[in-house]
């Protein structure tokens, strides 16, 4: 799929150096067909390298996507440039007119706080029950999954008593799923969380339905029973460096932190980390746009329905 990238994103030389099929705003003016509008509210910090791990996994179907990037007006970055925020990224504000065939609500490194201490709480509640009325298929992943979870369906968070860390194997509950059409019975994914989700609270929620999980990672994959809302707890985007370089990190820092799991070759910190989860990753991604954004969103993004998700449940 070619993603429509700004000529001057930091993610597009990256792509184009990985074979990475993308494309110009204006090659794109004279294809004669509806792209798929997407919006991300990234909450990483790290902004640039979320925007080049989730383009990248955005990239593999035959569709047209254009991205639209958000942030948060009610919180201030400290590890992006302004320049660069004020170059590829709008506010809510700026987009609460218009509707979205597709949103992904990225995770953010706060998992430990209680929602309601994170200062852009109230901004982002905004966001997500506007998402109900102006989206036709949300993904929420990692933080972002916890946060969409208690806001539209009350289900809340525990606190780990070790980090979450590592490539976990996972187990497909519902494989007539569309989102893991294509997957392996059991599949990798990375985790780097502190926080989990109960499996007895997803299956106890009503208009949930759990997709798949692992027996040491927990909950990873589930949907709304309208399939209009997906949440991944884990970091399919995540690249090889990814979890080595938050291991080097914490040990820089002196925190007590194991090696990831199942991630260096014999445990072994000092050799190449293992890549075994891209094609999951991809398919994941693809399964998403194809199966519930472009097969159901309307031609006409005017006329995209409420979801009906939320219940009232979270932080009103």
């Amino acid at each position: 799929m070619p993603v429509t990238i700004p000529r001057d994103l930091p993610a597009r030389a990256t792509l184009r150096e990985e074979n990475i099929f993308t494309m110009s705003q204006e090659r794109a003016d004279h294809q004669d067909i509806r792209p798929l509008h997407i919006a991300m509210v990234n909450l990483m910090p790290t902004k640039v390298n979320t925007e080049t791990q989730v383009l990248r996994l955005l990239s593999n179907t035959p569709l047209q996507v254009h991205v639209s990037l958000l942030r948060m007006s009610s919180h201030e970055s400290k590890n992006t440039a302004s320049e660069h925020l004020d170059a590829f990224y709008t506010t809510f504000d700026q987009v609460r007119d218009q509707k979205f065939d597709g949103l992904i609500i990225t995770g953010a490194p706060i998992e430990l706080m209680p929602f309601e201490e994170v200062d852009y709480w109230d901004e982002l509640c905004e966001i997500m029950d506007w998402s109900a009325q102006h989206v036709f298929s949300t993904l929420h992943t990692c933080w972002g999954a916890q946060a969409g979870l208690y806001r539209h369906f009350g289900v809340g968070k525990h606190a780990l008593p070790e980090k979450m860390f590592g490539i976990f194997d996972h187990d497909v509950h519902l494989p007539n799923s569309p989102i893991v059409r294509g997957f392996d019975a059991v599949f990798p994914a990375p985790h780097s969380r502190h926080t989990g989700i109960e499996v007895a609270a997803i299956e106890a929620a009503d208009g949930l339905e759990l997709v798949a999980s692992s027996p040491q990672a927990g909950v990873y994959l589930v949907s709304s029973s309208d399939q209009r809302q997906l949440f991944v707890t884990g970091h399919p985007e995540y690249e090889r460096d990814t979890l080595l370089g938050e291991y080097q990190r914490d040990i820089s820092r002196g925190l007590d932190i194991n090696v990831p799991a199942n991630y260096f070759p014999d445990d072994d910190p000092t050799r190449t980390p293992r890549m075994t989860w891209r094609s999951h990753a991809f398919l994941l991604y693809a399964n998403w746009l194809n199966y519930y954004v472009y097969q159901r969103t309307p031609f006409d993004r005017d006329s995209i329905p409420s979801t009906g998700a939320m219940n009232g449940h979270g932080d009103d």
